[in-house]
């Protein structure tokens, strides 16, 4: 069996981790559809600059 290339393993966890942010989502009651685990997810500073921009 041939070793799987470093793209291939970036896909394969980018798609499980995808997939099991959904999952997290639909154990803590959100209402998410199969659209939802192909939608991209917010990068780390988009959501800490809404947040800093976000009044108290």
């Amino acid at each position: 069996m041939p070793a799987a290339s470093l793209k291939a393993k970036k896909a394969y966890y980018a798609k499980a981790r995808q997939s099991n942010y959904v999952a997290s989502l639909r154990l803590e009651g959100f209402q998410v559809t199969r659209a939802d685990a192909v939608r991209k997810l917010p990068t780390r500073e988009s959501v800490l600059s809404a947040y800093r921009n976000k009044p108290a």
